[in-house]
């Protein structure tokens, strides 16, 4: 009865599995279909259909490739403290290892002493084991510290080392802008890179501490029972481990495309937060939750799938790397017990087959369990794969933006002439700004002028005009040497003499004073030898002195981007502009917000202090302070002459 008992629970047990994989098959097939259907239809896409391309992260060369060129950020040489955590963990499985055998051979000895009535025994090995209690539990509490430790320097390194990239120039500004390869960098920086870390110290210890003990128990089992059980487990283990790494190879692409649909969900909800007063005043908060409720759905969808697919995949584990494991186990284990012409076992007393079954058997057990750990580390590695095939593209691309490349999806260009992105010239030279034969365009190609030329000394005022889309941001992007430059030549100031004061000004997180004297620190204000005397009279300047006042002191926290209203903003960036000095400054539309007194007041301070090229929407108040004008049609045309009364009555 016991034996059909055990055969019913088997074949129930591969009917189980056989339905599982079906149900698994049939729902691939509907969701597969399901897609189809929907692909004539509207649907919210974030990221183009070539990212699946990227998506492929697999156990294979190119991923231990990756995790070295990752380890050697993280690791960056020998003796450092990342090697000595390293070390420790290592010492802390060696010995947890050997305090498992210890107690492998401890309990049985109890085990005995009780069995055998054994009173003297039975408090020898007991207190031994009382005796060795706070050892063990340091041991434990040792590698416990060592691994998360070892978590928390690896992300530190890997951390730095991306931002250090990330915040190179305006690297930070051409991966959003420029690249459209990863739309979601503050993910990978912040949440794929703490589960990377994660995931390789897990890793490294649950392969090392198996290994350890597969190899003291093969030496331990080798004396006991001979080579050939030992033998026997390492031929199981490398089978099912090919067997299983075969079946878990879509683990590392549904990584990758989980973490791409987090990132989207994550996106879709910054974006309600950064433009919930836009959206307010339009009432779109039916359409920003259908917006947010699909991309959760697609998100939702897809980690259904995964998770019954690591359900399937879990029961598969279970049977070949559990199970199945000890059943190989019991068959090594029991062979030189079970044949009697054994000469290990001829004289042996029913006792010490007792005690020597316990002891190899507990032996060979953990040994199966080791064997099991490491078939299932490669569930493991599969899902690292997928966050070192995002880290690695990360590094790529910022590796990449910071020479200069980029890649971004261009618009046709018609034309004989193919532009080239980054193939203009910048030549650095104070108090000049010339274009010569320079054509603007878009970061994609898009042309909007073809070859504009012209030349501003320092000490002019030039107005920047035209209709909306005409290029008059685009030109001052490309000044900033935000936009790569497609041909020509452009002399221009070094980046720090030249200033940007845009409509909606940056307020930094810190104080009063971090506000007007931004990017400067404190230290750097004072190696100016700009005293917090003269930061009040640049106040002064744009009618902001009564904020000093109201906060009482230079070194109050705010949080200044709620704190100022919008034109209070506007006039602390040009507070701004005034401490900095530079020999050009660029002004897009950035009095919008400001009343037409104070704006007048501002500009005659500034036309004064001497900053120059400016661009402001509102033309009557300011053509009477501009020398020349550069008009843009919005057709490719333009014209730079100087202002003349015929243009005064005209913009009046």
């Amino acid at each position: 009865m016991a034996a059909v008992s055990k055969y019913l629970t088997a074949k129930n047990s591969s009917i189980a599995g056989g339905v599982l994989l079906v149900l698994y098959l049939l729902k691939q097939r509907r969701r597969a279909a399901r897609y189809n259907g929907k692909k004539g239809g509207s649907e919210l896409v974030l990221n183009s259909e070539k990212d699946v391309k990227k998506d492929r992260a697999a156990v294979d060369r190119v991923f231990f490739l990756r995790i070295m060129r990752i380890l050697r950020i993280m690791v960056p040489r020998f003796f450092c403290m990342e090697t000595g955590y390293l070390i420790l963990i290592a010492a802390m499985l060696v010995t947890r290892t050997y305090c498992d055998v210890w107690m492998i051979q401890n309990g049985t000895m109890i085990e005995s002493a009780i069995i055998g009535r054994s009173t003297k025994d039975f408090k020898t090995y007991l207190f031994s084991f009382i005796k060795f209690m706070p050892l063990i539990a340091l041991v434990n509490n040792f590698l416990k510290l060592g691994l998360n430790e070892l978590k928390l320097r690896f992300r530190e390194r890997l951390t730095k080392h991306l931002y250090d990239q990330y915040l190179q120039g305006y690297t930070y500004y051409k991966m959003g802008n420029l690249d459209n390869r990863i739309a979601n960098a503050d993910q990978l920086l912040t949440q794929d890179v703490e589960r990377f870390c994660n995931s390789v110290v897990d890793l490294y210890s649950n392969l090392s501490k198996p290994l350890l003990d597969i190899g003291l128990y093969i030496f331990k089992l080798t004396s006991a029972i001979g080579a050939q059980g030992p033998a026997s487990m390492m031929a199981y283990l490398l089978i099912s481990g090919l067997f299983l790494t075969r079946l878990r190879r879509p683990i590392g692409k549904m990584t990758v495309v989980e973490q791409r649909y987090e990132g989207e969900y994550r996106y879709v909800n910054s974006r309600l937060i950064t433009n919930s007063e836009e959206i307010a005043f339009y009432n779109g908060n039916i359409r920003e939750k259908q917006t947010i409720h699909a991309t959760f759905k697609k998100l939702v969808d897809h980690l259904h799938n995964f998770i019954f697919f690591r359900f399937s995949m879990g029961f598969v584990d279970s049977i070949i790397a559990k199970y199945l494991a000890t059943v190989v186990g019991y068959l090594v284990v029991s062979r030189p017990f079970l044949n009697l012409s054994h000469p290990r076992h001829l004289q042996s007393t029913h006792s010490e087959l007792l005690e020597d079954y316990y002891q190899s058997g507990r032996m060979l057990l953990r040994m199966s369990q080791a064997l099991g750990r490491i078939v299932l580390a490669g569930r493991e590695m599969t899902r690292l794969s997928g966050f070192t095939a995002r880290i690695t593209e990360l590094m790529k691309v910022l590796k990449e933006l910071n020479a200069g490349k980029y890649e971004r999806t261009m618009v046709s260009q018609q034309e004989k002439v193919i532009l080239v992105p980054g193939s203009g010239r910048i030549i650095n030279t104070d108090n000049v700004i010339k274009f010569d034969h320079t054509p603007l365009a878009t970061p994609n190609g898009d042309v909007l002028i073809r070859n504009l030329s012209f030349e501003v000394r320092s000490g002019t005022n030039v107005l920047v005009c035209g209709p909306n889309g005409c290029g008059k941001s685009s030109l001052f992007r490309v000044l900033g040497e935000l936009w790569p430059l497609f041909g020509g030549q452009l002399t221009k100031p070094e980046r720090g003499k030249l200033f940007y004061v845009p409509q909606r000004p940056y307020m930094t997180l810190g104080s009063l004073r971090d506000q007007v004297i931004y990017p400067d620190t404190y230290e750097e204000q004072r190696r100016k030898g700009i005293s917090d005397q003269v930061l009040k009279e640049y106040l002064d300047n744009v009618q902001l002195g009564h904020i000093l006042d109201r906060e009482g002191s230079w070194d109050t926290v705010q949080d200044w981007m709620d704190v100022l209203s919008g034109g209070e903003k506007q006039r602390m960036a040009m507070a701004r502009l005034f401490y900095h000095k530079p020999q050009f400054a660029i002004l897009d539309e950035c009095t919008s917000a400001v009343s037409v007194d104070v704006e007048d007041y501002i500009y005659s301070h500034c036309r004064t202090v001497g900053p120059k090229p400016h661009i402001t929407h509102r033309i009557i108040s300011f053509i009477y302070m501009a020398s020349y004008y550069l008009h843009m049609d919005g057709r490719g045309n333009y014209e730079f002459k100087p202002i003349t009364e015929e243009t005064v009555e005209f913009g009046s």
